[in-house]
């Protein structure tokens, strides 16, 4: 059996609800909360706010800061929870700290794009908005090694399934 993880990612297009479960995953626990948004350039959040795309130059950065993020929180022996979107292979794959690769876990809110579409269009005080989505669901390489789990549930039930899968 796997140890238990210190670092869980909760993962999925703009709207799948990574802020929400993440921190009521978090407060669960009694864990840190951060959200990759924290992270990003005023540069990026301009250009999401003008519904362009991020491509993989403007994400490298983020993505490398992120790492560091959790690389510190190994360091410090610090259990988080982390909000971020994580949409391609290789992104996942550096965010995993290497002081202790193998404390991380990714969690994928899965949801339909009517269910996504909806949801950011009744989101206000977010630079990501429905404009964004395709983008989004074209970047998106659904992960192989992560938990799965229908957006659509509450919240609750997420944080209880994921506290299950991983024996938290």
């Amino acid at each position: 059996m796997e140890a238990a993880p210190r670092i869980i990612v909760v993962m999925g297009p703009a709207g799948a609800g990574k802020t929400t479960v993440g921190i009521a995953l978090a407060n669960s626990l009694g864990w840190t909360f951060r959200d990759a948004d924290e992270f990003h350039s005023a540069e990026n959040i301009e250009r999401m706010r003008r519904g362009i795309g991020l491509t993989d130059a403007d994400r490298a950065p983020w993505l490398a800061a992120i790492r560091h993020a959790l690389e510190d929180a190994v360091t410090h022996e610090q259990s988080l929870v982390l909000a971020c979107s994580a949409l391609k292979e290789e992104y996942r794959h550096s965010l995993i700290p290497t002081n202790d690769s193998a404390s991380l876990r990714f969690v994928y809110l899965r949801a339909d794009e009517k269910l996504l579409r909806e949801r950011l269009e009744h989101r206000h005080g977010h630079y990501a908005g429905p404009e964004l989505l395709a983008s989004q669901l074209q970047t998106l390489e659904e992960p192989r090694e992560a938990l799965w789990i229908d957006a659509a549930l509450p919240p609750s039930d997420i944080v209880v399934r994921i506290r299950e899968a991983f024996a938290l």
